[in-house]
């Protein structure tokens, strides 16, 4: 119904972002709400889907269209809802996603959250080959970011990385394996929440 939003970000919380249109506040869930956190100053362009269910309606915001497009063809495999291809998208590097699926890598799919190997099978079957007019001049743009100077700020970072990760599906367990080595690094919290992911799917 919605192909973008413009808007004010007005909220960030680790599931999702709150854009405010005209005196409306829209919901959106984001696979990496903090990525949206410059843009609470500016207007900015959200691309939006709708997923509409009988107990549920809900919005889907993307930084690009392209994004939005992957969103939508990984929800058209048996297995994978909304909060399933956020988790994918989150990870910031959807182009290993469609090289594990090109190159049948069961493996690699298999460490996203709520992604069984029937799951990942069906991924395969159902995108590969099917992915090029997507790829083309975007994955290297894909969730940029800026690095606050406050170092004083990395504790609080870190904590909204957790939170957000967590909303992804990943577990308390899991998260904890790689807590240590992500408080070494002074980062943004859309940085943890990249370089949490990349360590959750070694």
């Amino acid at each position: 119904m919605y192909e973008y939003i413009k808007g004010t970000v007005e909220r960030v919380g680790p599931e999702y972002i709150v854009l405010d249109n005209n005196g409306i506040g829209y919901q959106i869930f984001t696979s990496n709400p903090f990525s949206f956190s410059k843009f609470q100053e500016e207007t900015t362009v959200i691309y939006t889907y709708q997923h509409v269910r009988e107990d549920i309606m809900a919005l889907y915001g993307f930084h690009t269209l392209e994004e939005k497009n992957l969103f939508t063809r990984l929800l058209n495999v048996s297995g994978i809802g909304p909060k399933g291809a956020l988790a994918i998208l989150a990870s910031g590097q959807p182009e290993q996603v469609i090289d594990a699926i090109e190159n049948e890598d069961e493996a690699f799919l298999v460490k996203f959250p709520g992604v069984g190997k029937k799951t990942a099978r069906q991924m395969i079957l159902d995108l590969k080959g099917k992915l090029q007019d997507i790829v083309p001049d975007y994955f290297p743009n894909l969730f940029t970011s800026e690095k606050f100077e406050e170092k004083t700020m990395a504790s609080k970072q870190l904590d909204e990385a957790i939170l957000a990760l967590k909303a992804l599906g990943y577990s308390e367990k899991e998260i904890k394996k790689i807590t240590p080595s992500l408080q070494k690094e002074e980062l943004t919290t859309d940085e943890y929440i990249k370089l949490g992911l990349k360590k959750l799917l070694k």
